[in-house]
């Protein structure tokens, strides 16, 4: 559940700034701050989930022919 949340949040950030980027008149600082957003998200999922790791609440395992 919480991955999804993390993605779709991702996504989102990326959407504000795609539209930001093709609209009209100056909205350079909408741009940056959906981009920061997006950056934190993603570090903040990985930490999370290395943190899960660590904590042994997530295995993780080999790809299996």
């Amino acid at each position: 559940m919480i991955p999804t949340i993390f993605f779709v949040a991702i996504l989102a950030s990326l959407a504000v700034a795609l539209v930001a980027m093709f609209r009209r008149g100056d909205h350079g600082g909408t741009l940056l701050r959906a981009l920061t957003i997006r950056v934190g998200l993603s570090v903040a999922f990985f930490l999370l989930l290395l943190l899960g790791w660590w904590l042994g609440i997530l295995e993780p395992h080999g790809l299996r022919p």
